[in-house]
């Protein structure tokens, strides 16, 4: 899979966790109805290991999001924002293959595109900061 497909997946991936949140339906759900968009394309592996991951270890990945995240509390965090953090902590948690520097990168990238004007500069410090209590062991 190229870096480009990897991207792709991750947008589709922030996208289904985002219908998630909004809709109320779990991902799972929104997979077999079909209930997503398709410009992308369908959600590839790849994307429905994040989207899924990511459901799957929510209230983990928010406690760590959000011990991290100095005056702030998750659930009231912007929720593109909170799902770019959620889908980039996973893959510093979970995802051994995906290098940590690629996760935050590819976070900042999603944030630039689809968060706020200061999501981007946010969404790196909190990941900076997994990242590094991730490397020391916390």
């Amino acid at each position: 899979m190229t870096r480009t497909d990897r991207h792709r997946s991750r947008q589709q991936a922030l996208q289904l966790l985002y219908q998630r949140e909004v809709s109320g339906m779990t991902v799972a759900r929104i997979l077999r109805d079909g209930s997503y968009s398709t410009e992308d394309g369908v959600p590839d592996e790849f994307c429905q290991q994040l989207a899924l991951g990511v459901e799957g270890s929510m209230d983990q990945l928010d406690e760590t999001i959000g011990r991290i995240s100095e005056h702030w509390v998750v659930s009231r965090m912007p929720l593109v924002d909170r799902n770019i953090l959620r889908l980039a902590t996973y893959e510093l948690l979970y995802a051994l293959d995906v290098p940590p520097s690629v996760a935050i990168n590819e976070a900042v990238e999603l944030a630039k595109v689809y968060g706020g004007d200061d999501s981007s500069k946010f969404v790196n410090g909190v990941l900076g900061k997994v990242a590094d209590g991730f490397r020391s062991g916390e």
